[in-house]
């Protein structure tokens, strides 16, 4: 039986985070990372297999980091976790003693139980490279393909495969409008308007009732009656946590479904921590469990489990939610609550917007209009929320914003920001969007 200090099962940007993490943290500790796919897929960068990037093969996370913090690789698959002996039994029938256990086993497509969802050329967003190679090879057969979902895989998804030539790329939201569980309703438009110029037809407020065909899918139909043509169906409708390992050790689950961890990324079981997809998120704003499955949060979540193994050394703040997105040269951005769902909660809060172009003077090269949105709860003037839309430089300006939500910077604070700035790299300081945002919040005070 082979036997390690540290178990980490998964090797997506959960399991890999965690392993580096314990290593900087645990110099003299033994840690074997399991993960069953020989190629681990780059999660956020899928949908540009299909476009940019050209190949899943292009797309790939690589071992040297591992190799580099002495980590060892196991590629095989944990079919049992035996918490009393702390012993997980694999599928090549190797047995691996542990002192702690990290589950990062990520998640899985969610599939709706709609009519259809088993013809072929019917494909969730799995991260795998065969599964994504096969779809590309789909796609390569196919002039007509609608996506199912408009948040962000599947509009990013959309994008990109209406980048190949002679293609008719459809995608179908449920809501009133793509992105609007993040954003709110004015860059909705603008995202859904960029969609439409760059050829991807847009259908929303469109709830999918079947998808047609004998035993290869032919068509869409919506509620309303409509069958749209399909060549091949892409479902992008968020993911589901992988607990099936956890749920037969017997371990707790949260109220989403996901493993159940306190604010250490600790397990029920105080050997096991369990971080990324696979584990139960609670919101920054409240506390209420939230369903947000990123790449970055995965990571931040590693990093707190990874340096707990032996010691309490960092906890979880909650999920804050920072997303960003591209479509063309243009960038879209969020951090915290959107407008729409902080008044859901019950957060009284006012409003501040600013654009403008993003060089001084306007006419320097690389110019772009920029528009920054902030929102503050009204009685502490504290930041719960920020939504970007620019050029690629809103990607990094979205994390700033974050870092104000999570150390609750208020209204004065961003408007006395002492920001650095350049006419060949950002906006004036006079119109610093940002800046400016939050002092025209001063309008909406009593």
């Amino acid at each position: 039986m082979k036997k390690t200090d540290v178990a980490i099962v998964g090797g997506s940007a959960a399991g890999l985070t965690a392993a580096i993490t314990a290593r900087r943290h645990y110099p003299n500790k033994k840690i074997l990372l399991i993960r069953k796919e020989k190629l681990v897929p780059i999660p956020c960068g899928i949908p540009y297999i299909f476009g940019t990037v050209g190949s899943p093969e292009k797309n790939l996370m690589p071992d040297a980091p591992l190799e580099k913090h002495d980590v060892e690789i196991l590629l095989d698959e944990v079919e049992e976790l035996d918490r009393g002996k702390r012993i997980l039994r694999t599928h090549s029938g190797e047995q691996v003693g542990y002192d702690k256990l990290v589950l990062a086993t990520g998640s899985l497509p969610m599939m709706p139980p709609i009519p259809g969802f088993d013809r072929e050329n019917v494909y969730p967003v799995h991260k795998d490279v065969e599964h994504l190679r096969t779809m590309q090879g789909a796609m390569s057969a196919s002039n007509k393909i609608v996506v199912i979902g408009g948040g962000f895989i599947g509009v990013e998804v959309s994008d990109e495969v209406n980048k190949l030539e002679n293609m008719e790329v459809t995608v179908c939201e449920l809501l009133p409008h793509c992105l609007q569980l993040a954003f709110d309703q004015e860059f909705c438009l603008e995202a859904e308007k960029l969609l439409q110029e760059r050829g991807v037809r847009v259908m929303a407020n469109q709830k999918v009732t079947a998808i047609e065909g004998n035993h290869k899918a032919s068509g869409v139909r919506l509620g309303d009656g409509t069958v749209l043509d399909a060549d091949m169906v892409i479902v992008g409708i968020g993911t589901v946590a992988n607990v099936e390992l956890a749920k037969h050790a017997g371990l707790r689950l949260g109220p989403t479904g996901s493993i159940w961890v306190d604010r250490t990324m600790r397990t029920e079981d105080e050997h096991i921590f369990a971080c990324g997809d696979c584990a139960e998120k609670f919101s920054y704003f409240g506390g209420k469990p939230s369903k947000l499955k990123l790449a970055s949060i995965a990571c931040s979540e590693a990093r707190i489990a990874g340096a707990n193994l032996f010691g309490i050394q960092r906890e979880n703040v909650g999920t804050i939610g920072v997303f960003s997105s591209a479509l063309g040269e243009r960038s879209f951005a969020v951090a915290g609550l959107s407008e729409s769902f902080a008044r859901e909660q019950g957060y009284d809060i006012i409003t501040g917007t600013a654009e403008g172009p993003n060089r001084h003077p306007g006419s320097m090269p690389g110019m772009a209009p920029q528009k920054v949105k902030l929102l503050f709860e009204k009685r502490t003037k504290v930041l719960v929320g920020t939504q970007m839309m620019g050029d690629k430089a809103v990607g990094e300006l979205i994390n700033v914003a974050s870092a104000c939500i999570q150390h609750r910077m208020t209204i004065d604070d961003i408007a006395c920001f002492q920001m650095g700035t350049h006419p060949a790299l950002t906006a004036s300081p006079v119109v610093y969007q940002f800046v400016n945002a939050a002092e025209s919040t001063l309008l909406a005070m009593p």
